[in-house]
């Protein structure tokens, strides 16, 4: 491609013009963020959802049976502490926020101890119902999710002669996308890991350099999954295409795409510490989970815009070198 037919191009699109647009199109239609507003309610407000009745009521087993291993008594004594003080903390109703493909939650699963009303009710899981839970919690989050990113994408293609993704679609494909990162996430993760392990057992010097050698290369993987169902839900294809589509898109604007989604995660977490500031059990926890609501929808909302209007930029592209192209005899 020579230096006039670069001049034709298009620009790209902006990284700042896809947030600000977003920002727009949720102050715009304010509703569009109920979804995470009544899951971060539930969260702050509702009862918690624990299993430190069933840990109690198996740590004499668990501890005979480490005693029998041979593992010493202050190890066993030094774990028993860190269980019974993160045990009691954590609420399984978390489990409904899911990813890739999620309602935006606020609050870890550990955070809320007290509410504006007191002690809250506590809900606590048998042996027998807790994968029960899961799966009820998990699916639901997915059915959530997948109506969540319905409706935020739809908002970003209201002006565009398109039909709304069924809603029957949109369950199956998040359900579908939901499975295959998870089993991807084990299948990446789990040698990595164990690779860092026994490389940290060496020489931890290394250790650092493959780290930071892995937070580069990262984007070639953070990108395109980060991507994944935004060709669902824009230009409703199947899981197995839009994953395609995502990656089409990485070659051809890595750099962009990767910063995009940088600030993206920069904005989230750094604001996340903001909102996060008053008490539990206080009233102006209300701020933070509406700011918290507001923002996370929005950016939800530029991710739709920028991989939108980058589909359409490429596209452009493409025909115009095709048409600038020399014909061949």
């Amino acid at each position: 491609m020579d230096v006039s037919q670069r001049e034709n191009l298009p620009p790209p699109p902006g990284i700042i013009n896809s947030i600000k647009v977003g920002f727009d199109i949720v102050a715009t239609h304010i509703t569009a963020i109920l979804l995470p507003l009544l899951l971060n309610l539930f969260l702050w407000l509702g009862p918690r959802l624990r299993m430190d009745a069933l840990f109690n009521s198996i740590k004499t087993d668990v501890i005979s049976i480490w005693k029998s291993g041979g593992i010493p008594a202050e190890d066993i004594q030094r774990a028993m502490d860190l269980y019974e003080n993160m045990i009691p903390r954590i609420n399984l109703f978390w489990v409904f926020h899911t990813i890739p493909i999620g309602i935006s939650s606020l609050f870890l699963p550990q955070k809320i101890l007290q509410t504006p009303f007191g002690n809250p009710a506590v809900w606590q899981v048998s042996a027998a119902s807790l994968l029960g839970w899961i799966f009820f919690l998990t699916l639901l989050g997915w059915v959530g999710g997948g109506l969540y990113f319905r409706s935020v994408a739809w908002l970003t293609m209201a002006n565009m002669d398109v039909q709304p993704l069924r809603v029957s679609r949109a369950i199956a494909q998040t359900i579908l996308i939901s499975i295959l990162w998870g089993i991807l996430s084990v299948f990446i993760g789990v040698p990595v890991f164990l690779v860092l392990a026994v490389v940290l057992q060496f020489n931890a010097f290394i250790a650092n350099l493959l780290v930071l050698f892995l937070s580069l290369a990262s984007m070639w993987v953070i990108v395109p999954l980060f991507f994944w169902p935004h060709g669902v839900f824009i230009k409703q294809q199947n899981a197995l295409t839009s994953i395609l589509s995502s990656l089409q898109m990485m070659r051809f604007s890595l750099p962009t795409s990767s910063m995009f989604v940088l600030t993206v995660f920069l904005l989230t977490f750094g604001l996340n510490f903001l909102w996060s500031i008053p008490p539990e059990d206080s009233w102006m926890t209300l701020v933070g989970i509406f700011g918290h609501s507001f923002v996370t929808t929005a950016l939800l909302a530029a991710s739709f815009v920028y991989y939108r209007d980058m589909n359409i930029w490429l596209q452009s592209v493409i025909e115009r070198l095709k048409l600038n192209s020399p014909k061949r005899a």
